[in-house]
């Protein structure tokens, strides 16, 4: 059976001198398509180096990662970049939106670089713009517009491919209650739609409210998975 992402006995170190750092060591992760998982864990327990892992943004130092069915330790950078904007869209707890742009223009960004012509780029920006509610917020900047709408700005950038993956990295970090509430709502939405979501938190009120599967990470290794089954939470592999 392929899955759609595997992470199979996964390391990755980080050697400071005679040191060596093991940020994961010897982690194993199966996502689903359909899933909506949660990566969890606090400050320090190796959740953003397994988000860089199984977001392909990163390469691990032992392990085999594949997405699709695609190992993607054996693809070449330019390979790599094409495959994972072809299938996974990001959001950042920062953002990450180019100042100097417009809602728009962060939008077409990602399909300027898989080759979409100009006018699709554009009509597909203002489609994506229009479904998280920014339909009238298009040509401004990101200083511009409040957290919450920016936030929203990039989720319409993470789905301009039209990526089978959403892949968010605390995604209410900067937010307030309200406003974060409405972006799990809307992730929700997308999961029902088809979407494979991972969220990547330290938050277990989240992680336990709207996650369907969860890995717990502590000191690089995952201590538990849990899985809701039939409305409720079952550990399904402890360490």
């Amino acid at each position: 059976m392929v899955h759609l992402i595997e992470l199979k006995n996964v390391a990755k170190y980080y050697y400071m001198g005679d040191n060596v750092v093991k940020a994961l060591d010897d982690i194993n992760i199966i996502i689903e398509k359909g899933d909506f998982v949660a990566i969890m864990g606090p400050s320090g327990s190796g959740k953003s180096t397994g988000m860089n892992l199984t977001g392909s943004l990163d390469l691990a130092t032992k392990g085999d990662i594949f997405l699709d069915g695609i190992n993607i330790e054996q693809l070449s950078e330019s390979e790599l970049a094409q495959i994972r904007g072809q299938k996974i869209g990001f959001i950042f707890q920062s953002f990450n939106l180019i100042p100097n742009l417009t809602a728009l223009e962060n939008v077409t960004l990602p399909m300027m670089f898989q080759g979409v012509d100009k006018e699709k780029r554009i009509k597909k920006a203002e489609k994506v713009l229009e479904k998280v509610g920014l339909k009238d917020r298009m040509d401004h900047y990101p200083n511009q517009l409040s957290g919450g709408q920016q936030q929203r700005v990039a989720i319409a950038r993470a789905l301009a491919n039209n990526p089978d993956i959403i892949l968010a990295d605390e995604p209410t970090g900067n937010l307030d209650t309200k406003t974060g509430e409405i972006v799990i709502e809307f992730l929700q939405k997308l999961n029902k739609e088809g979407r494979t979501i991972i969220i990547v938190t330290h938050d277990p009120e989240l992680a336990m409210t709207h996650a369907k599967t969860v890995y717990w990470l502590k000191d690089g290794k995952i201590e538990k998975v849990t899985k809701k089954v039939s409305g409720k939470w079952k550990v399904i592999k402890q360490k």
